[in-house]
C-alpha cells in the first residue's frame, strides 16, 4: 500500500470514528438485532452486558454496591457492536452488585436506567441486580408442572390482586400483601372459615389471574410502612416481579424466589396462574427505560411528532416496530419459561397489532400450547395504527388462539359500564335479550341470534367459543354488587342478591371461557367506589367476614362452578358444535331466555339440558319440551342429584332467577 493511500485510509477511519452515531431517516430503518442475549448474561466467570440503541452517541455501564443511592464503584464505556448493540464483558464475578446504563444523545447524558430486558432489580427498580437466576428456584422447582388442562373451554378464571386476598385483619394470613401470603395454607377467619389459597381451591376455579405483578412504578418500595396501594398498570421493569409484594425489595433475588414459590404452590394445589401484562404503555413517558436508552423508538408518535396516547396514560408503545415486537415476544417467553406462567391477559390489547399478537401465541405454542392468551379488545383513545391492523374485538377472527373480553354480555347482564344508573337484563330492563343470547353462544355465528339487536356488535366476532371471555365484572369499574346497588336503589338487599346470583348463573352456564372477579362469590363491595386503582386497602381488600354473612351466595357460585366443570355441554369447543347442539326456545315474554343443550352435547352424560334465565321480578311461565326433567339449579341452590322433578310441557320460573333442568 502506498504511503498516500495508507494516510488516506487512516484519515478516513479517524473521520468515521469522530463523525458521531449513524443517522437514520426513520425508526423503521433501525437495524434488527436477532440475538436473544440483550441485557445481562451472568456467570461466575463473567458478566456480559448488551444494550440495543443504534442512534445514540455513547453508552456507559455503571456498577453500584446498593440498589439506591451511593456513588458508582465502577464506570465502563461500552462499545458499539453489530446491529446497533452496545456491549461490554467484565471477566469477574459480579454477583450481588447493581448496575445501570446511561446513554448520550444530542450531546447530553440521559438518565441512568436499567435496560428493558432486566430480570432482577433493587429497591424501586432503579438499578438492575446481578443474580444467579437458577439459585432463585424454590425446592422442587425442576419438577413443577402445570396442572392438567384438556382445553381452553375448561378454563374458569378468578381475577385477583395480590394484596386484596390478605390485607383484611381477619384474613388469618401472616404475610399480608405479599406473594407468600397468597401461598399460605390453613388460614382461617376468627369464625373458622377458610381464607386465601384454601378458599380459592375450595371454590373450584382453574386459573388465578394476578393483576400486574411485574415491577411497576407507583409504589415506593423504600416506604412500605406507608402501605401504598396500586393496581400496577404503570409498568417500569417488565421482566421482574414487583418488589412491594416481596419480603425484601432491596434484594432482587428475593422477589424472584418468592414469586416462583407462589406459582409452585398454586400449581401444587391444582391452580394455574395468569399474569396481567401491560405492554401497551409505560408508567413513565420521557423518563422510561425505553425512552432513556432508545429515544422515541419504542413508542408511536402523533402527527405533531409527540407521543400518541391510545392508552390514555401519556403514551402508547409501538408493537409494530421490529424491536418492540421482539421485546414483547421474548418477555412473555421469559415469564413462561423462567416462572412457568400458564397464561397472559393483555391490557388494552387493541393497541397492539395483529401480527405481534399472533407471533406471541406462536412462540408460546412452542413452549406449551395450553398457555392461554386473552385481552381487552379495545383501546382507550385513538391510535395511528390502522384499525385493520389492531388486535381489537372486531378483528378477533384474525387472531390465532387469542381470546377477547365480551363487553356485549357484560353490559347486557348489568347495564352500560359508564352509565351507572342503567339497568339491564338481571335488573329487569327489556331489550337486551339478544345481547345476552349473543354472549350465551360466545360471540359466534348462530342462526337464532338477531345480530342487529345486539348492543355493541352487529356481527359475530369470534371464530370459536374459545375466543370469548364471558364475564360480568372485574377489577375495573364497580363490583357487581356495588353496580346493582347504584342502579337499583329501590330494591331490597334480598332482591339484589337474586340479581347477583342470576348474573353469576349466566356467566357460568354460557359458552366461552368463564371469568370471575375475586370476591363476587361473597357479594364483594368496594363501598361504591368505581375506580379503586390507588385507593386504600380498606376499599380494595376482600372482606372475609362477608363469607360468613352470605353463605348461600358462596354455595351457589360453588355449585355453578361444579356444574360447569362436571358437564361438557357448557364448554363446547367449536362454533359448529354450538350451532348443532344449542337451541333457543321460543318465549313470549321480555327478559326471558330459554335454550336447550341437546343430544348429549359435547359428549355430556345428560341427554338434554334446559337453561332458563328470568330477569323479570315476577314469575314467568314458558313452554318446554315435554318429558321428565330433573331440576338441578334454581334461584336458591344447585344439586346435581336433583332438587325435584317436572313432568310437564310448561315450566314456571321464579323472578330474577336461573333454572337448569336435565334429562
Amino acid at each position: 500500500m502506498s504511503r498516500l493511500l495508507y494516510l488516506t485510509t487512516i484519515l478516513l477511519f479517524m473521520w468515521t470514528c469522530q463523525s458521531g452515531p449513524k443517522v437514520y431517516e426513520s425508526f423503521e430503518d433501525y437495524p434488527l438485532y436477532e440475538g436473544t442475549d440483550l441485557g445481562l448474561t451472568y456467570s461466575p466467570q463473567a458478566s456480559i452486558f448488551k444494550v440495543w440503541s443504534p442512534a445514540v452517541e455513547a453508552m456507559q455501564l455503571k456498577l453500584y454496591e446498593q440498589g439506591l443511592g451511593g456513588d458508582p464503584i465502577r464506570e465502563e464505556t461500552m462499545k458499539m457492536g453489530d446491529d446497533g448493540v452496545w456491549e461490554i464483558t467484565i471477566n469477574e464475578d459480579l454477583k450481588g452488585k447493581y448496575y445501570a446504563f446511561q446513554a448520550k444523545s444530542d450531546g447530553n447524558w440521559r438518565d441512568e436506567v436499567p435496560d428493558p430486558y432486566v430480570k432482577a432489580v433493587g429497591t424501586n427498580g432503579r438499578r438492575g441486580m446481578i443474580i444467579d437466576m437458577e439459585s432463585t428456584n424454590p425446592e422442587g422447582w425442576e419438577a413443577d408442572k402445570r396442572p392438567a388442562l384438556a382445553g381452553f373451554n375448561d378454563i374458569i378464571i378468578y381475577e385477583l390482586h395480590v394484596r386484596d386476598v390478605s390485607m383484611d385483619p381477619n384474613s388469618g394470613i401472616e404475610n399480608k400483601g405479599k406473594f407468600l401470603g397468597l401461598a399460605e395454607s390453613g388460614t382461617k377467619t376468627p369464625d373458622g372459615l377458610s381464607t386465601g389459597l384454601d378458599h380459592i381451591k375450595d371454590l373450584g376455579v382453574t386459573h388465578v389471574h394476578l393483576l400486574p405483578s411485574y415491577d411497576y412504578l407507583s409504589v415506593d418500595e423504600s416506604k412500605l410502612e406507608e402501605n401504598n396501594y396500586n393496581w400496577g398498570y404503570d409498568p417500569q421493569n417488565y421482566n421482574t416481579p414487583e418488589g412491594s409484594y416481596s419480603t425484601n425489595p432491596e434484594d432482587g433475588a428475593v422477589r424472584v424466589r418468592e414469586f416462583k414459590q407462589l406459582i409452585k404452590t398454586l400449581h401444587d394445589n391444582g391452580i394455574r396462574v395468569i399474569l396481567d401484562v401491560v405492554y401497551n404503555h409505560t408508567g413513565a413517558t420521557e423518563g422510561s427505560n425505553f425512552n432513556q436508552l432508545v429515544p422515541g423508538y419504542y413508542y408511536r408518535q402523533n402527527e405533531e411528532g409527540g407521543f400518541s396516547d391510545a392508552s390514555a396514560c401519556g403514551n402508547e408503545t409501538a408493537s409494530d416496530r421490529a424491536m418492540m415486537r421482539k421485546f414483547m415476544i421474548e418477555s412473555v417467553k421469559h415469564w413462561a419459561e423462567e416462572y412457568h406462567m400458564d397464561g397472559f391477559r393483555f391490557d388494552l390489547m387493541g393497541i397492539h397489532d395483529i401480527e405481534t399478537m399472533n407471533a406471541i401465541t406462536s412462540a408460546l405454542d412452542e413452549i406449551d400450547p395450553s398457555i392461554f392468551v386473552y385481552g381487552e379488545g379495545w383501546t382507550a383513545g385513538s391510535s395511528p395504527l390502522p384499525d385493520e391492523n389492531k388486535a381489537i374485538k372486531a378483528n378477533t377472527t384474525k387472531l390465532d388462539r387469542v381470546a377477547a373480553f365480551s363487553d356485549d354480555i357484560r353490559d347486557g347482564i348489568k347495564g352500560h359500564v359508564f352509565t351507572h344508573e342503567a339497568k339491564a337484563f338481571v335488573s329487569g330492563l327489556a331489550g337486551l335479550e339478544e345481547s345476552v343470547k349473543f354472549g350465551v353462544v360466545a360471540s359466534t355465528q348462530h342462526p337464532q341470534v338477531q345480530y342487529d339487536s345486539v348492543n355493541y356488535s352487529n356481527a359475530p366476532w369470534a371464530k370459536s367459543p374459545l375466543q370469548t371471555v364471558t364475564y360480568v365484572s372485574c377489577h375495573d369499574n364497580h363490583t357487581l354488587w356495588d353496580r346493582l346497588a347504584i342502579s337499583c336503589p329501590e330494591e331490597s338487599e334480598e332482591e339484589r342478591i337474586k340479581m347477583h346470583k342470576l348474573a353469576g348463573a349466566i356467566v357460568l352456564t354460557a359458552q366461552g371461557v368463564s371469568f370471575l372477579h375475586a370476591g363476587v362469590e361473597m357479594i364483594r363491595t368496594k363501598g361504591g367506589e368505581e375506580n379503586s386503582y390507588k385507593s386504600s386497602d380498606e376499599v380494595n381488600r376482600i372482606d372475609w367476614a362477608r363469607k360468613g354473612q352470605y353463605p348461600g351466595v358462596l354455595d351457589y357460585f360453588k355449585g355453578l362452578i361444579a356444574l360447569r366443570k362436571g358437564h361438557p355441554a357448557f364448554r363446547m369447543t367449536s362454533t359448529e358444535m354450538v350451532q348443532q347442539y344449542l337451541e333457543f326456545l321460543e318465549v313470549s315474554d321480555n327478559n326471558l331466555i330459554a335454550y336447550q343443550l341437546k343430544d348429549n352435547a359435547n359428549g355430556d352424560e345428560w341427554t338434554n339440558i334446559l337453561v332458563v334465565y328470568n330477569g323479570n321480578a315476577e314469575y314467568k311461565t314458558l313452554d318446554i319440551p315435554t318429558g321428565n326433567w330433573k331440576v338441578v339449579l334454581d334461584g336458591e341452590r344447585m344439586n346435581e342429584e336433583g332438587l325435584g322433578t317436572i313432568a310437564a310441557s310448561q315450566l314456571t320460573v321464579p323472578g330474577r332467577s336461573a333454572m337448569v333442568l336435565a334429562q
